[in-house]
């Protein structure tokens, strides 16, 4: 079994519910487990709609957020307690490439700022020349000039060229994973598959792996290695990409993948649909099942405990309801 990179075991993140609180706390993610091997690099994906864990579970990785329970190990190391050096080294290994690509600027500095001060941070070059050389090789990596463009200030380059800046700051500190969240969002599609190849080929040249959170399927099926499926804070289905997205074998992703509307005219697009509330969702399967309420096979064990996560081909492909067991 290759060795691990980083492996997320029993992750839960809970808001709410302390003693100055009221209302019942939110669970936004719950014993989330998640092994990326050192080697070959990997592109895991993490999908979902919105408010299923996604983010929060990005802001795990990163440490903007601190766990409620559970660890958060790489390379051996439990993340929560390293400091000093070893911290600093977290750091510049793990970095993370945002969906908005004009946020992350300051509108005040030009765009060669974002470069000056990961090189000064972390003390990537002796020299100037040498700074400079590494950051036109981070750019060559994203088809990009620093001639061109280090001079400008942000609101001068496209939401591409932005986001692409972004890749090549993150690459730069060459890292061994990146969280991508939502990366390819707010850019159009040409730019989008440019971004996408890009990862690719910074996973199999440079060995760089990469947490890909996304809510479009489309996009993870193009690139994915392997998949897990959220919804509300907890794994409905996971496995190899290929396998989840074109053989579904949990309700909820059966209906996120017929929900894909289809590029014919003379098909009706039925957008007259009926949900429950979110919290009258959460309220109803605080112990069983979430996807109880919506679920068309649902069944009286589904309320008495939450299914676990039940092997369909192996280690392969896995999905979290009894109809498998």
């Amino acid at each position: 079994m290759p060795e691990a990179l980083m492996e997320i075991r029993k992750a839960t993140k809970t808001y709410g519910g302390g003693f100055l609180q009221s209302g019942q706390p939110i669970v936004a993610l719950e014993d989330f487990d998640l092994t990326i091997a050192d080697r070959p690099a990997t592109i895991t994906t993490i999908a979902g709609e919105s408010g299923s864990g996604k983010t929060t579970l990005a802001n795990l990785v990163l440490g903007f957020v601190t766990l409620t329970s559970g660890q958060v190990i790489y390379k051996g190391r439990d993340v929560s307690k390293l400091s000093g050096q070893e911290l600093m080294e977290y750091r510049r290994e793990v970095q993370a490439v945002f969906q908005d690509p004009y946020e992350v600027y300051n509108p005040f500095y030009r765009v060669r700022h974002i470069f000056d001060l990961v090189i000064d941070r972390f003390k990537l070059a002796k020299s100037k020349a040498e700074a400079v050389q590494l950051v036109e090789d981070a750019l060559n990596v994203v088809g990009m000039r620093g001639e061109e463009l280090l001079d400008k200030y942000p609101h001068q380059l496209s939401g591409g060229q932005r986001q692409r800046m972004m890749v090549a700051r993150a690459f730069l500190l060459k890292p061994r994973l990146i969280v991508a969240d939502e990366p390819v969002s707010m850019v159009d599609a040409s730019l989008r598959a440019m971004i996408l190849d890009i990862m690719l080929r910074m996973r199999d040249q440079y060995n760089i792996s990469f947490l890909y959170i996304t809510h479009d399927l489309s996009t993870a099926y193009q690139i994915g290695d392997q998949i897990f499926i959220l919804y509300q804070g907890s794994v409905a289905e996971c496995g190899v990409t290929a396998k989840v997205i074109e053989v579904p074998k949990h309700p909820y992703v059966q209906l996120l993948i017929d929900s894909i509307p289809i590029p014919d005219p003379t098909q009706k697009w039925d957008t007259d649909i009926h949900l429950p509330s979110e919290e009258e969702l959460r309220a109803s399967s605080a112990v069983g099942c979430r996807f109880y309420p919506r679920c068309s096979q649902s069944m009286a064990r589904c309320l008495k405990a939450r299914p676990p996560l039940i092997a369909i081909e192996g280690q392969a492909h896995q999905a979290a309801c009894y109809l498998y067991e």
